[in-house]
């Protein structure tokens, strides 16, 4: 089994060839706790006398090892292709005690010359310093024949580890079987800020689906009146949310492939029969402070603001958990914070109208040149001002200034989010009478028939 990996070397083409042929380097250093910042670093750590037995596994593809820096740096400089991405950086590690140091850097300089063939020079190392051999490739980012730089795409990775699973083949050694993809960053970082995501939310309708089938049919029917588009044709079963772009495949909902279509039935099929009659619920009451012909109506972007809020199901603060929530208000569930500060920000300021919201924001933002005028002075004497006192004074209402300041951008940061947001809003709530007036005439049309 050999893994894979690949990094762009943005710095010094010197400092990472010398760091990775460096002898002084111990053996106990961690390839992982490297940050390699430069070429010349890159080189010095792969061709590391203790790392690679006195350089006996070291060569070059398409230059000499011994002289690999200066030809690197020269085919750029004839290029005139000096500055952005200097190399690429690739790793290869194979399982302990699968394979000897001959066979590894054996492999490693086929792969180096089927990924990279006559077009690149490559510099192929074999670390002996870990249980688990492993093949270091330092690739020039430009080509030595046509000049082209090598811009590592999604597809060159894709074929880099394709080639790597295709040597091991070749070599009867085993293969990583279904490689999980990474999660994106703004999907990670929402979930461990237990923010709702695209993916949680489809997971709860999933849930939901389970929860009120006794069927995989009836499964597949509770998604597709939810406003899913269902493909079952397929290897796997994916489903595409209302308003969504792409489909998402059930099993890779979870890494643990909790959604996949054997466990959905298998759940499906244990589960216990649903009891008929359930007990009753007390109606939840709902008290209204003052006198309600006296209180005003909402309108403008207010009542816009609370009408979404109570269709997205966080407004009444007290609402039963058991209320229906379209998909296209649960989408928005992961901006709630943000559209609850916009919506006390509307009323606090009583703001209704796009024309009154400008004439906010203008306010606002004449009061920020005005304060930054200020703090400019501040700034001035603080120059010029030989006191210590004096100046300490200065630097307090410096601080107290920028504080200010910071308050009143982020308000007219707010009143640009709401202006941005209100349209989505509005086509939001005619989008949901749509599809609700659509599913009234359905129940309508089989009431009719039945």
């Amino acid at each position: 089994m050999a893994t894979t990996k690949i990094w762009a070397v943005n710095d010094s083409l010197k400092r990472v060839l010398d760091y990775v042929s460096n002898p002084d380097k111990t053996v106990n250093d961690d390839f992982g706790s490297y940050e390699f910042k430069g070429l010349d670093n890159v080189i010095k750590y792969t061709v590391n006398d203790l790392k690679t037995e006195k350089q006996f596994y070291v060569s070059g593809i398409n230059c000499e090892p011994s002289t690999v820096l200066e030809q690197m740096i020269s085919t750029k400089k004839v290029a005139l292709k000096e500055d952005g991405v200097l190399a690429y950086h690739c790793y290869q590690s194979f399982r302990p005690g699968e394979v000897t140091p001959e066979t590894a850097h054996k492999i490693g300089i086929e792969l180096a010359k089927r990924m990279w063939g006559n077009d690149f020079e490559v510099l192929v190392t074999t670390h002996l310093d870990r249980k688990h051999f492993h093949n270091h490739f330092v690739v020039n980012s430009v080509s030595w024949t046509t000049h082209k730089r090598f811009l590592n795409k999604h597809i060159d990775y894709d074929r880099f580890r394709r080639l790597s699973d295709e040597l091991c083949k070749e070599y009867s050694l085993s293969v990583v079987k279904n490689p999980k993809r990474g999660k994106h960053y703004k999907e990670w970082y929402d979930e461990q800020q237990r923010i709702p995501t695209r993916r949680t939310l489809i997971i709860d309708d999933v849930e939901r689906a389970i929860a009120n089938s006794m069927s995989f049919t009836m499964f597949i029917n509770n998604m597709e009146s939810m406003g899913y588009e269902v493909k079952t044709n397929v290897k796997h079963i994916a489903v595409k949310p209302p308003g969504g772009e792409n489909f998402y495949r059930l099993h890779n909902l979870t890494k643990d492939e909790k959604y996949s279509e054997e466990n959905i039935k298998y759940r499906i099929f244990t589960k216990k029969p649903l009891r008929k009659q359930t007990p009753k619920q007390r109606p939840v009451k709902y008290h209204y402070h003052g006198d309600i012909k006296k209180a005003k109506k909402l309108t403008g972007l207010k009542a816009l603001y609370f009408h979404y809020m109570y269709r997205m199901g966080i407004l009444p603060q007290r609402a039963p958990n058991n209320k229906k929530v379209s998909f296209i208000f649960k989408e928005e569930l992961r901006y709630m914070d943000q559209i609850s500060s916009e919506a006390i920000l509307l009323s606090k300021n009583n703001i209704n109208n796009i024309e009154e919201l400008e004439s906010k924001k203008n306010e606002l933002n004449k009061k920020i040149d005005s304060l930054t005028k200020k703090r400019r002075c501040c700034y001035n004497k603080i120059r010029r001002c030989k006191n210590l006192e004096t100046k300490e004074m200065l630097q307090a209402d410096v601080a107290s200034l920028t504080d200010e300041l910071k308050k009143l951008r982020k308000e007219v940061k707010m009143y640009d989010h709401i202006k941005e947001r209100s349209p989505k809003m509005k086509n939001d709530l005619e989008l949901a009478k749509q599809l609700e007036r659509k599913d009234d005439r359905k129940y309508e049309y089989k009431w009719r028939n039945s």
